[in-house]
């Protein structure tokens, strides 16, 4: 059974800095893209960043390229997003998602996805 679970979210001022963690088990990860994406109230679920368990390969989505970093620890199984800078405009609901490497399909598109987790709350205030 694959679950994928957050963590780390919250409130933080404008400027500050979070590190959501995605902690992941039932799958083969070398063989896993993990991805982050978010959704605002009232928006569409966003693509923010993926990485490719096997190479380490990253992929961000251009309003958050140089501000937010995700890596992988192969030791614990986890995703990490590190979010620095933030804006109100990252206030979100961030969800971590998986989905196997060999399939075709963009990784920036959420539909090309599998197994998703339940979603951490991130606040950023003005």
């Amino acid at each position: 059974q694959v679950q994928l679970v957050e963590s780390g979210g919250g409130l933080v001022q404008a400027g500050g800095s979070l590190r959501l963690s995605c902690a992941a088990s039932g799958l083969t990860f070398s063989t896993y893209v993990m991805g982050w994406f978010r959704q605002a109230p009232g928006k569409e679920r966003d693509f923010v960043a993926a990485i490719s368990w096997s190479t380490g390969s990253t992929y961000y989505a251009n309003p958050v390229k140089g501000r937010f970093t995700i890596a992988r620890d192969n030791t614990k199984i986890t995703v990490h997003l590190q979010m620095n800078s933030l804006k109100p405009d990252d206030t979100a609901v961030y969800y971590c998602a998986a989905r196997p490497t060999l399939y075709s399909g963009s990784y920036y598109d959420r539909r090309n996805y599998s197994y998703w987790g339940q979603g951490t709350q991130v606040t950023v205030s003005s």
